[in-house]
């Protein structure tokens, strides 16, 4: 099969750029439709990196500084966070362009390259997290961006070259792209490193295994000088605390169910069998790496949010390489030569309505009214280009258990298991309520009664809830080394001049167990103020 024509090929991939990311910026603005609490666990984020805070050393997060860096570099030129973060996706695809299209020249048959390189560039381009959910959000873009630079460092390591060979351009290439899968989502590095290594050593490409070594460690050396070596213990102990934690084993179904249920056992079939074929069809080595590639895309998927299966048209890139005889059939009697193709097919098949879905989603976005919408934080004009729909800014509801004192289903509460959640604090039990919509009029009018009260004038809170964006609100400070989402322990605590516990949070495990910590931790409050919000607590900070 004849490999693409090169300026054919390069014009097709900066078309495909060009149009979806002369879309996404046509708009004037980033207009969100779902995941308001996301967007601002990202803001809280690049904030405290554009003021010249690190990862990992100033604030706690699992998350790498990779994920926001493209969107901190336009924050730091001035330009609205609206803007920052759609234009950071098209920086991203710009500087994938080279490598994408060095994959599709060197590796690719002609309509394989095509389907590779759409496919990356909408990845990284797209405006929702994937699946079939049409909202515009950038919650976990950093899931997408890994996946389309995993697709890049898999196929360059997985395939062998076909009319052109560079070794040390494919070693720079997949050292860079391991490097920012470590530094982006560390999840996918773990799971892909090995097939990657294995993949090099089988095509022959030790020297490009070395250089891709070489490359890791170049940026490793590079971040550690600017960040100090203390990044890396940092980065290490925010995982492992993520790892460790109770209130988020996995962000989606179990991985027993991911495997079995409906909705996923096709796909998982399609791999197997994928790799069933590929062995019959004499390809041992592409057999053998996707064999090993199986529990990383298995894992990966289980990690990531709506557990969206984003290595199935990969999937289908790779079956479409291979050149079997046509005269070659299996044991069934089948042409292996179009059964490979038609396994590619199924795969593609699978993958298509979330690809679709990712594809047209800057369209959607074009689309948006914009007399529907107001901005997410009214009092920063600079950002007042990041925006959300009115309606689901101020429709505040909160979800309530019914079976409390006087109810009739009183004796219902343990079989519901309410005590892992329900919370009690400095004797007084606090109400079951747990916010479902309006966060954005929640934090607003939580810290204009702060400031009305005079708890404002750059105070820092410590807050018993899972997302704690207060500061971007109004005149408060961030917590020093806090969480922009918690996940354990009391970080930031040490900074914080109160505490505040929200009657009705945002997540109700959460609250419970902050609470439980200070309580257990012997740290002494004192009640200053009960609002129909909140309650809020002198601070005195435990002893350093």
């Amino acid at each position: 099969m004849s490999r693409p024509n090169p300026a054919v090929y390069i014009a097709f991939l900066v078309a495909v750029i060009v149009v979806l990311g002369t879309v996404t910026l046509a708009k004037g603005g980033f207009y969100i439709a779902k995941h308001e609490g996301d967007t601002l666990h990202l803001l809280q984020i690049v904030f405290r990196m554009a003021s010249g805070e690190w990862p990992h050393i100033d604030f706690m997060t699992p998350i790498g500084l990779m994920a926001f860096a493209p969107i901190v570099l336009f924050l730091n030129i001035g330009i609205g966070v609206g803007k920052s973060i759609l234009l950071s996706q098209v920086l991203l695809a710009f500087i994938l362009l080279p490598a994408v299209f060095w994959t599709g020249m060197s590796r690719l048959p002609r309509r394989a390259a095509y389907l590779f390189g759409i496919s990356v560039f909408i990845l990284v381009l797209g405006l929702v997290h994937g699946e079939t959910e049409r909202s515009v959000s950038i919650s976990m873009h950093y899931n997408r961006w890994a996946w389309a630079v995993s697709y890049v460092v898999i196929a360059l390591a997985a395939l062998p070259p076909r009319d052109f060979r560079n070794e040390s351009l494919d070693g720079v290439i997949i050292g860079l792209g391991m490097a920012f899968l470590a530094l982006c989502k560390v999840t996918y590095f773990a799971a892909f490193a090995i097939p990657v290594v294995v993949g090099l050593a089988l095509n022959g490409g030790i020297r490009s295994l070395r250089l891709s070594v070489v490359s890791g460690l170049a940026v490793a050396l590079i971040v550690s000088v600017f960040a100090t070596l203390d990044f890396w213990f940092a980065y290490y102990n925010d995982l492992h605390t993520v790892f460790a934690s109770s209130l988020r084993p996995q962000p989606g179904l179990s991985l027993r169910s991911l495997i079995t249920a409906p909705a996923y056992l096709g796909s998982i079939l399609v791999l197997v069998f994928s790799v069933i074929l590929l062995r019959q069809a004499g390809e041992m080595t592409l057999g053998l790496l996707l064999l090993l590639l199986t529990p990383g895309f298995v894992y990966v998927t289980y990690q990531n949010f709506g557990n969206d299966p984003q290595w199935l048209m990969l999937l289908a890139v790779l079956l479409l390489v291979p050149e079997p005889r046509p005269e070659l059939r299996n044991p069934f009697g089948w042409p292996l030569s179009q059964a490979l193709v038609v396994a590619a097919c199924v795969a593609g098949a699978f993958a298509l309505p979330s690809m679709l879905n990712l594809a047209y989603s800057p369209f959607r976005h074009l689309g948006a009214k914009a007399e529907d919408y107001q901005p997410m934080l009214v009092r920063t004009p600079q950002h007042h280009d990041l925006k959300i729909p009115i309606v689901r800014a101020n429709m505040v509801d909160g979800r309530v258990a019914l079976d409390v004192a006087g109810s009739g289903l009183e004796d219902r509460a343990a079989l519901a298991e309410r005590e892992e959640t329900r919370a009690s604090f400095q004797g007084q039990a606090l109400p079951h309520c747990e916010l479902q919509s309006g966060a954005i009029a929640w934090f607003e009018t939580i810290v204009e009664d702060l400031e009305s009260n005079g708890f404002g004038g750059g105070s820092v809170l410590f807050v018993a809830d899972v997302l704690t964006p207060f500061w971007l609100f109004g005149d408060l400070q961030r917590p020093e080394h806090g969480a922009p989402w918690y996940y354990g322990g009391l970080p930031g605590i040490e900074s914080a001049d109160y505490l505040l516990v929200p009657l009705c949070p945002n997540l109700l495990s959460v609250r419970k167990q902050i609470l439980d910590d200070i309580t257990e931790a012997g740290i002494p409050v004192t009640e200053l103020r009960r609002a129909p919000l909140y309650i809020l607590y002198g601070l005195d900070r435990p002893a350093e």
